[in-house]
């Protein structure tokens, strides 16, 4: 190889190092770097990226628009262009209500179209009404509110379990837990009707944990509420997220659980959240997406949006950071994208994760640390070991 070549090289080795570790070290979830990655979403959006989704994913479309309204609303909520972050979350809703929204989904369920779908669009609309500026227009989301809330709780207090279909014959407690929450947003946003059904839901759920880890089960019998499969980081992720609004005593217990038995530093370098408990594995599947070292890269990004809600900013800030390093992310003067933009709805949960905020309750005391501040310094050693080797090996070869 020339002289000038193999500096050329050497020089680029050492420059992507360097650029891993200010990513390792910087902050990671600043509100800016949200608002870009969302500007990308939105062009990712018009042109097609929730149809392409829908073609890899059972919910793509679905996820695709609704994490982008949900990321909204988070923004709004925390004071950055609320007028703006309303738009854009009303205008994501009213592409889950339309017909392409409903599509994968069974309006022969009970309530319409499952649990799934009726409670992730119900709690995005509660989370708009949230928003300012309010006007003539909130009476007709109000009235619908109102009306999708009372149709989750009335099949909720009708079910022998608490967790209802999402498909025919199918029920993940995942999905119920979203629509529980967003009936204690309905008591927050306007009149306290459902902590009763609220309250039932969660004495069902703590009677019929998986017993394998005292978690919420992956998937339950759609008759009986019994666990069918064991917890999982790819649900659990979302229900970590969810549960606080509901229960926080209860998800906090639930949370310090979850991560003694899902959270990992593969190889000893960054936290990270595994697939399934330690001490057992499985297969990858479309949930969890692939599996290196037992690591579902879906459940580590949504895990920093349930840390954030439980207080837990030094995991979120782990998480984030590790991410920055693994998720390669490219900047414009407008947009920020992950994974060279390849996959958008990676970026959408991340958008979301980054961005998360109770909209129920009060952000809990942080629990006690569970990754320690040094957790850095082994990838650190990686990358300057990385950008020094280059220029080592040709000094040892000169000497």
């Amino acid at each position: 190889m020339p002289r000038v070549l193999r500096c050329l090289v050497f020089g680029l080795i050492s420059l992507l190092a360097l650029g891993a570790s200010v990513r390792l070290l910087a902050p990671a979830d600043t509100t800016s770097s949200v608002r870009r990655q969302l500007t990308f979403l939105r062009a990712e959006l018009e042109s097609g990226a929730a149809e392409r989704a829908q073609d890899q994913f059972p919910e793509g479309y679905f996820f695709l628009y609704a994490l982008y309204g949900l990321a909204q609303v988070d923004l709004g909520l925390a004071g950055d262009e609320p007028d703006r972050s309303r738009r854009e979350a009303g205008w994501a809703l009213r592409h889950l209500e339309s017909a392409a929204g409903r599509r994968p989904f069974d309006a022969g369920l009970t309530p319409a179209y499952g649990i799934f779908y009726r409670g992730w669009v119900n709690w995005l609309r509660g989370g708009i009404l949230r928003l300012p500026p309010h006007d003539a227009a909130d009476a007709a989301e109000v009235a619908r509110f109102e009306r999708d809330s009372a149709e989750i709780a009335a099949a909720f207090d009708a079910s022998a379990t608490p967790y209802l279909a999402a498909y025919p014959g199918q029920a993940w407690p995942v999905d119920s837990t979203v629509a529980a929450a967003s009936l204690a947003l309905h008591d927050a946003v306007l009149s306290r009707k459902y902590q009763g059904t609220v309250a039932r839901w969660t004495a069902k759920v703590r009677a019929g944990l998986d017993p394998a880890t005292g978690l919420i089960p992956h998937t339950a019998d759609v008759t009986t509420g019994a666990p069918t499969s064991s917890a999982r980081g790819s649900s659990q992720s979302i229900i970590q997220r969810f549960l606080p609004e509901i229960d926080p005593p209860f998800a906090r217990s639930q949370y310090t659980r979850f991560r003694t038995t899902f959270l990992s530093r593969p190889l000893g370098l960054g936290p990270a959240i595994r697939e399934y408990p330690h001490g057992t594995d499985g297969a990858a599947d479309v949930d969890s997406g692939p599996l290196p070292l037992g690591v579902s890269f879906a459940a580590t990004v949504v895990t920093i949006g349930a840390a954030k809600v439980q207080g837990d900013e030094s995991l979120a800030d782990g998480l984030a950071r590790f991410g920055e390093v693994a998720g390669l992310p490219i900047d414009t003067w407008h947009t920020r994208r992950y994974a060279f933009g390849l996959l958008p709805i990676g970026d959408a949960f991340l958008a979301w994760s980054k961005s998360a905020r109770p909209w129920v309750a009060a952000t809990p005391p942080p629990p006690k640390r569970a990754v320690p501040g040094w957790w850095p310094l082994p990838l650190l050693v990686v990358f300057v070991a990385i950008g020094a080797a280059p220029w080592l090996i040709r000094l040892r070869r000169r000497s």
